[in-house]
């Protein structure tokens, strides 16, 4: 009885959850096909005269291009730049390990503004602000520890059995890591570059101290427009931003599967 009692508790209490999760995504969905010319909920009619518009925007699809760039570009860097550094973080014994495991995870617990504001003062004398390159940049410094502590995870849960069974028979280093432990680091790969994307695409934070007038993203020109006005365009533009990174989720999980980055 006890038993039913706490399985029924559990039941509600993420059913209760799922609730709260979900229902403002919901009235966001719903506001976005508003006929109003203002925020209001329940909508007095239906159109989608405000999707039209923000695909008429030049501003917006301009942020919008910028941002798909600077993310495919940001999450294959952070691969590059995070394999290696994972690996030598889990596989490696060398002085200042440690040191280096902090210095590379410490973004993750300074504040964004902090280290926009930090990243301007370094940028700005050397011309990297308003540029692709300063962008990139920036966001790697977001993004990277994140890719770094993915990989360091499913680097961890796997085992080594088949890599010192490799170097037995005499295999390189080199050559155990390539036909040996990459491809079994594949999902935790995808998860940690689909992550790096998602983190890219929706940072506006720093994003704001680097952009200038003629090179923005999509998150920034959102800030800027509700700063102006607000009405269900903001809606839509909420709705794009979700819908682009539950894509990148979904594809993920139906391919290779988020479990599988972090389990044996």
């Amino acid at each position: 009885m006890l038993t039913r009692l706490l399985m029924i508790l559990g039941r509600a209490y993420v059913f209760a959850l799922f609730i709260i999760i979900f229902t403002p995504m919901a009235i966001i969905i719903a506001i976005s096909f508003s006929a109003d010319s203002y925020l209001s909920f329940p909508p007095s009619g239906w159109s989608l005269e405000w999707y039209g518009k923000v695909l008429g925007n030049a501003r917006f699809m301009n942020g919008l291009q910028n941002s798909a760039i600077i993310a495919v570009i940001v999450a294959g860097l952070s691969l590059l730049f995070g394999l290696p550094a994972a690996y030598a973080l889990v596989r490696l014994e060398f002085p200042g390990r440690e040191f280096l495991r902090n210095v590379i995870l410490a973004p993750l617990i300074l504040p964004t503004i902090v280290l926009g504001l930090g990243i301007l003062m370094i940028f700005a004398p050397a011309k990297l602000v308003a540029s692709y390159h300063g962008l990139v940049l920036a966001h790697l410094v977001i993004t990277l520890p994140f890719t770094v502590r993915i990989l360091q995870t499913t680097l961890s849960n796997l085992g080594r059995d088949a890599e010192y069974a490799a170097m037995t028979l005499g295999a390189t280093p080199l050559r155990t890591f390539v036909q040996v432990t990459l491809p079994q680091l594949v999902p935790g790969i995808v998860a940690s570059t689909a992550i790096a994307a998602i983190l890219s695409f929706d940072e506006i934070v720093i994003s704001l101290f680097i952009v200038g007038p003629r090179l923005s993203t999509l998150p920034v020109e959102i800030f800027r427009y509700v700063d102006e006005r607000t009405d269900p365009l903001v809606a839509v533009l909420a709705v794009l931003l979700i819908s682009i990174s539950l894509i990148i989720v979904l594809i993920v999980e139906r391919s290779v599967g988020f479990a599988k980055a972090f389990s044996r």
